[in-house]
């Protein structure tokens, strides 16, 4: 719904049926819906958007065309941005630190909007097959603080990059700290292990939102084969983009010491 509101609110003024204030009301409703949304796949429970909050926007939504008093919530409209499908980012920019260029990033509409924390939940279990739970604890990168809401997009890829489940994004991340940017959040792989192609990957694509180009980045990614699938701590390598999902041209992110930290559990029936 948040998505479906933000598009509405950045709607061209000719051919949408709202006007600009009712707009920014709109805009307003998909902020808090997103909050709603981190607060739920939240562990923390401090400042998080309550249930009874978001009950209070109904009675604006549902009034839309007549409501002129007060936003309830003092909240700022999701900024227009441009939150592009795995791969299509790669089609719009060339090096990271072109960060002068032009801000060509396509009309509004080109792309599909993919707002971050998509995860879903485990599968149930068969007897005799194996899931996978893995833990995103935190990324290491020498500008971790300047990255703007990040995220991680999660796949499962076979040797020819075709996908093998859905496509998961974490939420936001929890917090930003010296060289980590932290994210403590747990993926549920969606397929048995057992059932897993031979040669398939696990990708971690990291995306970070970028105010000048007006659009989410990937910035660099990580992948786990299937040797590498065992309960416990892992940290695994970061690459530069464009993600590379056939790993036939693998470039290490920097000669830093810089990992993707994660921990697996599996569920065995």
């Amino acid at each position: 719904l948040a998505r479906h509101l933000q598009k509405e609110a950045q709607s061209q003024h000719n051919n949408s049926e709202f006007t600009e204030d009712q707009k920014k009301t709109i805009a307003k409703i998909a902020t808090c819906l997103e909050l709603r949304s981190a607060a739920l796949q939240s562990t923390q429970s401090q400042d998080e958007f309550k249930l009874e909050d978001l009950k209070k926007l109904e009675p604006i939504l549902k009034n839309i065309l007549t409501y002129n008093k007060e936003f309830p919530f003092d909240v700022q409209p999701v900024p227009l941005r441009k939150i592009l499908a795995p791969g299509e980012e790669e089609h719009l920019e060339f090096e990271e630190d072109d960060e002068e260029g032009g801000a060509g990033a396509g009309s509004p509409d080109s792309f599909p909007l993919r707002v971050p924390g998509t995860l879903l939940p485990r599968l149930p279990s068969e007897p005799g097959m194996t899931l996978l739970t893995i833990n995103i604890e935190k990324i290491g990168l020498k500008d971790a603080g300047q990255c703007i809401d990040p995220y991680i997009t999660v796949s499962v890829k076979d040797l020819n990059g075709i996908d093998l489940t859905p496509v998961q994004d974490t939420p936001v991340a929890l917090r930003k700290e010296d060289t980590y940017v932290h994210f403590n959040v747990d993926i549920e792989i969606q397929k048995h292990i057992e059932r897993l192609t031979k040669g398939a990957a696990i990708f971690f694509e990291f995306k970070h939102y970028k105010p000048k180009k007006r659009f989410t980045s990937t910035k660099c990614f990580a992948f786990m084969e299937m040797d590498e699938i065992k309960p416990g701590a892992i940290v695994i390598e970061l690459y530069k983009k464009p993600t590379d999902f056939k790993r036939k041209k693998l470039q290490l992110l920097t000669k830093k010491p810089l990992y993707l930290h994660l921990h697996q559990t599996l569920h065995k029936e």
